[in-house]
């Protein structure tokens, strides 16, 4: 990490987001894992990729909120700090509403999602892909790497290749024992 990404890094308040996250704790993933350790782990790989921007770190530690908190205040979000805003409208990028399915979702994300919704999702994914380890359900994890081939690549090859190769990496083993 450069001496400027470090100062960028230490200037960012995270404390309150992840208060915010903390209504993630003890909930379940259904690929396995936990949704609060999840939100943490998303912001790690951002760091480990070189990614210090305020927005996309604070809404890397709350993006599963609106999905996943049954009637989760919004406006706690946008109030608590003056990047509260952005965090949110970038949160939104990468929230599925209701009645949005999947591959319509992560084609919204490809096709129309800024620039840091993409490299959040993909992020996101790592993440996702990391957790896969602790699933017994081949079917979750089938469907799990047919949708990250199918659309998370394009967005990482978008986006950041470091992260596109990680990817890889991870589906590779999969690739040979995966279902066509």
């Amino acid at each position: 990490m450069t001496s400027e990404e470090m100062f960028r890094l230490s200037g960012t308040r995270i404390a309150p987001y992840i208060q915010l996250a903390s209504a993630l704790i003890g909930k379940v993933r259904e690929g396995g894992g936990n949704m609060f350790r999840h939100q943490i782990d998303t912001m790690g790989i951002l760091i480990d990729y070189g990614y210090v921007d305020s927005v996309l770190l604070k809404a890397s530690l709350v993006h599963d909120l609106i999905e996943d908190v049954a009637g989760f205040n919004h406006n706690l979000l946008m109030s608590v700090d003056y990047e509260g805003p952005s965090v949110y409208d970038l949160v939104l990028e990468v929230t599925r509403f209701p009645g949005e399915t999947k591959p319509e979702f992560l084609t919204r994300i490809l096709e129309t999602g800024s620039h840091k919704a993409k490299i959040l999702k993909v992020a996101d994914r790592i993440s996702n892909m990391i957790a896969l380890g602790f699933v017994v359900k081949t079917e979750f994890i089938d469907r799990y790497t047919k949708e990250t081939m199918s659309y998370i690549y394009p967005i990482a090859e978008k986006v950041d290749k470091a992260m596109l190769s990680e990817l890889e990496a991870r589906l590779s083993p999969a690739r040979s024992t995966s279902r066509p």
